[in-house]
């Protein structure tokens, strides 16, 4: 069979790009800057940039969801979920979907071992820029495995519900005969 490409490779390329430009910036900075404000401001302005990209766009295109949080009259958090119907979410491409979801969690874990080598090294003032990092980096984790989560509710009580009206048309119509 053939192979499988990506079917999105732009918004592929630009949703790893901020991932691994704010991890790369964090990792080598040190090399070139001694300046704990500059290493911190370039590093949550690329992930804040990441985080931006993959709610708001490829999130959209490579898996089919879109999640966003607001705050209602009372005051309470609402989250909101958007999804692809049925049929479009069974035509996207794996490959994306699989990028999409391995370079998020990927992302995390990386963002915990450099916290942990900050933690080893004593260097709490960059356990602040990787907090606003892993943070960011775990809202999007968080609303996207909801988002996924309710779409696959939505998809299973449409199917109930075809299934439901085809069987109450079946009877009416058997009925109707007799």
């Amino acid at each position: 069979p053939p192979v499988e490409n990506y079917a999105n490779p732009k918004t592929c390329f630009f949703h790893v790009l901020f991932k691994a430009a704010a991890l790369a910036f964090y990792i080598l900075s040190a090399l070139f800057f001694n300046s704990f404000v500059i290493i911190f401001v370039v590093t949550v302005l690329l992930s804040a940039l990441d985080f931006w990209v993959v709610k708001n766009v490829s999130g959209r295109i490579l898996v089919g969801l879109r999640w966003w949080n607001e705050i209602n009259d009372l005051g309470e958090s609402v989250w909101r979920f958007e999804c692809l119907d049925q049929e479009s979410l069974a035509r996207m491409n794996k490959k994306d979907s699989w990028l999409f979801w391995w370079t998020l969690y990927l992302s995390a874990v990386a963002w915990i071992v450099l916290g942990i080598f900050s933690l080893i090294r004593f260097q709490a003032d960059y356990l602040l820029v990787i907090g606003v990092c892993l943070t960011l980096n775990i809202a999007n984790i968080v609303g996207f495995t909801k988002c996924r989560k309710d779409a696959k509710k939505q998809i299973q009580q449409f199917a109930t519900q075809t299934i439901a009206s085809r069987f109450s048309s079946t009877l009416q119509s058997a009925f109707s005969v007799v």
